[in-house]
This record gives C-alpha cells, structure tokens and sequence, in this order.
C-alpha cells in the first residue's frame, strides 16, 4: 500500500510541496510508518506568508463579532471529530487514548475563550483629558503571525496560539513538528470546514528550512514556540533579531515537594500520573520529588508499587496507562541519562530499561524508572529527561525543600503536597516557578489563565493563552483627539 504524503495548507488550497527531501511519520509502538512529510523548503515557506499577508487586509477589516464565528464552528466540528482526532495523536504520538482525548479538551478551551474576543480587545478611554481633548486606546492585529509545535501535544498546542491569533485579526502560519502532522492535517481541515476566508490560516510542513523560513521572513511580526530550551533560545534569538515579537516556552525540570501531613495515597497517585503520564514528555510532567522528614519512607514505597504496576503499552488497547516515547533515538537517549544517574550515585529503585511489551517488539517503549539518592546537583536531577524517569530528592525541612526545588535554571512548574495551610502559602511565596500547584501534580493553567513559565523554561514576556494572548497578537495604538468647540455654527 503506498504511503500518504502530507500536503501544505497555503492561500486556502491544499498543495503537494516539491520539496526534495522527505521525513517518515512512524507509529511509535509499532514503528510501523503512517505517512511522509515534506520537508518544505524556505521558498513555499515564503509563499505561505505572502498569501497570508495578501488575506490580512480584508481579514483586518471584518468586524470582531464576525471574526468569531469560524470559531464557533470550528468548537463543534472538534467536538465531532474527537474520536478521530484523538486516535490520531495515540497513533503518531504515542500517548494512550484517554490522554490524546484530554489534551483535545483543553484545546477546545481556548477556541470557546478567544471566542469572547469582542470583551477581550477592548481598550479604554478618558474624556477630557485636557479641556476639549479625548483620548483612546485601541488594540489592533499585527499582520501575519506564525508559531512552531512540538510532537507532544499536536492537538492542543496549535489551539493555545491559532484562536486568539485569528480572533483579533491576524492571519496565522502554522509549522508543527515533523514527527506529528498528521493531527494538523486534519486540525486545518476543520478550519477550513469551519469558514475562515483563505489565506487566514495556513499550515507549513518542514523542518528547519521551513522554521528559519517564518524567523527571517520581513512580513511574519510574530512568533509563538514550544520546544526544547536549546532550540526556544534559538527561536527567541533569531525571532527578535528580525524585530519580531516572541514567546517561547522552553524545557523543564519540575519539582514536586511532599510533606508528612500529606495525604500519602493522594499525593503518589497525582505524582505517579505527573511524572508517567505521556511517558513524561511533557513540560510540565513532575521530574523531581522532594520527600521531607517522615514522608521518605511511606511515599517512596507507594511511588515504587505504582511504577512497577503500571500498564505500558499501545495506547489505544484497553487498560493501557502509559504508551511509548517518540523515537528509538529518544528511548536511547533516556537510558543513558538513567545510566549516567547511576554512576553520579543514584539508586536504582524501579529500572524501566530493556522491558518490551507483549506484541510490540519494534515500538519505542521506556517503562516507568524511579531513582533515588541522586546527587541534586549531578546530571539526572538537573537535565531536562523528557521519558518516564523520576528522580527522588530528601530534605530535612519545608525550607530546605524549596531551595533544593529553586535550585535550577528551569521555572516551569513547582507543586507541594500537604494539609498545612501555612505551608502552602510559603511554598507558593518562595517557590520560583511561574505554575504552581498545591496538592496537584500537573498545574496547566485553564484556558483563561496565561500558561505561565519562568527562568530557562520561557524566553519573552506574554505568554500563550488568555489575556495574555490578546495581548502578545495586538499592537495598541492611543488616538488623542481635539475638535473645534464651535461646531454648532457649522450646521
């Protein structure tokens, strides 16, 4: 059976893309290969641009109320397609079903929020500012804006950009990752199904031809990324180089801090699903947890059980926990990050490495690892190790806890489990991170919060989602206006 190649979305027409080189798209626990992407060159990368660019005006000119209503459809024509869409990520992606299905719902949260965007762009004004003079404050779009996803979530990440971008007027480039179009793919059709004139949304497939095409390109004035730290510099430096506005969220390395007065069973089923779910590729998947005092030896017991019982496997079979990682280069290179822990001195507590799973011997399956003992300033307890690894950390004191969790360039996320309340306001006081969860092991912002981030772990100043959004694709623009006070003499 010939393999589907993967068409680019430009001007409001599906295009074969001539590029010369071309990456397979594999099913993670099957290895088995779905489809070809083209690696677009930076030429069709410019054209997608120019056709956004030629759209913008007439888009600019629609009133907001109108520019809303594509949205409105494109929530239900996602709520239809759920199903399809979500066994889509489960098989370019890797993740188990349920969790491609809750990635699609918060996804949907931020098309149902920027659809309040006649509330969201206003501005404001004073009368009389000085006598006989007003002045105003308006929020214009900025022209065409472009952002860059990851494999990890390719249903929700294009919808924290694509809605608010589109919502206040701008005309939006989409490049996502090469490892997981397949989701986009069908994400664009259902913009397209959902009314947006052509040219205001356009997908780009590629690689870093296609990325450097959107960062150098005169006509995109904004840049929205989501990636590694190395490549988030990179994004962010080369975006504003060219005077482009960027936000770029980078990697992590979250801790998770739990005190005797915890609820122990609570805190090691939150935390188990923190640092496996999605196999831990996610940025905000705990990496790190902190025991204190007492709480050592009953959390460390229950979070071994749980890492040994977890159910790995193809993520659409029934009563599978955590699927595999993205790549065999990715499963690799975990392992010997787990390897490298071990000769800093960590303990092997719950070792994932070498385990196959049951009729699926070419998937790329890393099984839940729990290490303890790890030296807090060696490899394992700082790298960023995106697979299901946790790293165990003592502390003696709430107080020694947080400097151990503050010591890192990371400031993505940061949780603490407890039933003190005083402890819980001088963790979220002291602690450096930019989400923060108290008694919860993922701390994703709803949809109308921005997804916040500090330190290595965001490089620009507005962060995706929400008001911040709003803000990060408009331009304000003051109008301060005299007019003759004997206007009455001219009727």
């Amino acid at each position: 059976m010939p393999t589907t190649e993967l068409l680019n979305f430009v001007g409001g027409a599906w295009r074969r893309s001539c590029a010369a080189g071309h990456a397979s798209v594999r099913n993670p626990a099957t290895g088995e290969t779905l489809a070809v992407v083209p690696l677009t060159p930076a030429d069709e990368a410019a054209a997608a641009v120019e056709a956004a660019q030629a759209a913008f005006p007439a888009w600019r000119a629609t009133p907001v109320g109108d520019r809303i209503q594509p949205l409105f459809r494109l929530k239900a024509l996602l709520e239809r397609d759920l199903d399809e869409l979500a066994r889509t990520i489960t098989l370019e992606c890797g993740k188990t079903y349920a969790e491609s299905e809750g990635e699609l719902r918060r996804g949907i949260e931020n098309v149902e929020v920027a659809a309040g965007m006649p509330s969201l762009i206003q501005g404001w004004n004073n009368e009389d500012v000085a006598r006989g003079i007003d002045e105003h404050l308006f929020r214009q779009p900025l022209g065409v804006v472009a952002a860059i996803t990851p494999f990890n979530f390719p249903g929700m990440i294009p919808l924290w950009f694509l809605p608010y971008a589109v919502a206040a007027g701008n005309c939006f480039v989409l490049k996502p990752s090469e490892r997981v179009p397949m989701t986009t793919q069908h994400l664009v059709r259902l913009c397209d199904e959902a009314g947006f004139p052509a040219g205001v949304v356009s997908l780009v497939n590629g690689g870093k031809a296609a990325v450097d095409a959107l960062l150098d390109h005169p006509l995109v004035r904004a840049v929205s990324f989501v990636g590694s730290t190395p490549i988030a510099k990179y994004v962010y430096a080369r975006a504003t180089a060219s005077g482009k506005r960027a936000q770029c969220q980078g990697g992590a390395k979250n801790p998770a801090i739990v005190l005797p007065d915890a609820d122990h069973d609570m805190a090691t089923r939150i935390l188990a699903d923190s640092a496996f779910g999605c196999a831990g590729q996610r940025c905000l998947a705990t990496s790190v947890a902190i025991t204190v005092g007492d709480a050592k030896e009953p959390f460390t017991e229950r979070i071994v059980e749980d890492a040994r019982t977890r159910r790995v496997g193809f993520g659409l079979d029934e009563g599978v926990q955590m699927g595999p990682v993205i790549t065999s280069e990715s499963r690799d290179r975990i392992a010997g990050l787990i390897e490298t822990g071990t000769r800093e001195g960590g303990r092997l507590l719950v070792d994932g490495r070498g385990q196959g799973v049951d009729g699926f011997a070419d998937g790329y399956f890393m099984h839940p690892t729990v290490v303890a003992d790890a030296d807090p300033h060696g490899t394992l307890a700082r790298t960023e190790v995106f697979g299901p690894v946790l790293t165990m950390l003592h502390a003696a004191t709430l107080e020694d806890a947080i400097a151990l969790a503050n010591d890192r360039a990371f400031g993505n996320q940061a949780c603490l489990f407890t039933s003190s309340g005083a402890a819980a306001r001088a963790f979220r006081h002291q602690v450096r991170a930019g989400n923060v969860g108290i008694n919860l092991g993922v701390a994703a912002p709803m949809a109308y919060f921005p997804f916040s981030g500090w330190g290595d772990s965001f490089f620009g100043d507005l962060h995706a989602q929400s008001h911040h959004g709003v803000e990060f694709y408009t331009e304000t623009k003051v109008v301060i206006e005299r007019w003759p006070s004997d206007w009455t003499r001219r009727f």
